[in-house]
């Protein structure tokens, strides 16, 4: 069970509201994650700041790159929800996250989380070489601080023990065929 409770609409504040009304408006659905984030509409704000990371990623790294690098992240952090909403993600797109056989780019980002995550102050030497090759400094950039910002969702749903979604149950670790 959460450490903190999800906000309720109807008690909420008018900035909650429209905080969360514009979440529903920008991306059609509202997880409990966020409905904990709102009961502060900055730090729910700061963490949305993904999607707008994303969006700067999305010329030079794909959908499917993306979930395998939030995964990894994920993964590496042990966290339940955000690894279950990048399993599918994956798996509505037909891929099965238990058995993908990765690019060399999707490999060159599985190493970058799981490295993030396991100790960001020994990113190897020989994975910063093959990301300058394949990315610009502002793609690098952007990555890095996209990879923070999931790293904080992870953590902040580790934490808190943001209750499951149930709509992700589904495609959890272990449920079974989606």
């Amino acid at each position: 069970m959460s450490h903190l409770p999800q906000i309720d609409y109807d008690t909420a504040s008018q900035e909650v509201r429209a905080a969360y009304d514009e979440e529903i408006r920008l991306r059609g659905r509202m997880t409990n994650m966020k409905r904990t984030l709102l009961h502060s509409p900055v730090a729910h704000r700061i963490y949305a700041e993904w999607f707008a990371l994303r969006a700067e990623l999305d010329p030079v790294i794909s959908d499917r790159e993306i979930w395998i690098f939030s995964h990894a992240i994920s993964k590496a952090a042990n966290s339940k929800i955000a690894i279950t909403f990048f399993r599918r993600a994956l798996i509505h797109k037909g891929f099965d996250p238990d058995a993908l056989e990765l690019s060399e780019a999707e490999a060159l980002l599985d190493a970058l989380g799981r490295a993030i995550v396991t100790d960001s102050n020994a990113v190897p030497a020989e994975l910063w070489v093959k990301l300058k090759e394949r990315y610009d400094t502002k793609a690098l950039v952007d990555l890095v601080a996209f990879a923070g910002i999931m790293l904080a969702t992870a953590v902040f749903n580790n934490v808190v023990e943001v209750d499951f979604d149930a709509e992700l149950e589904a495609f959890a670790e272990g449920a079974g065929p989606a």
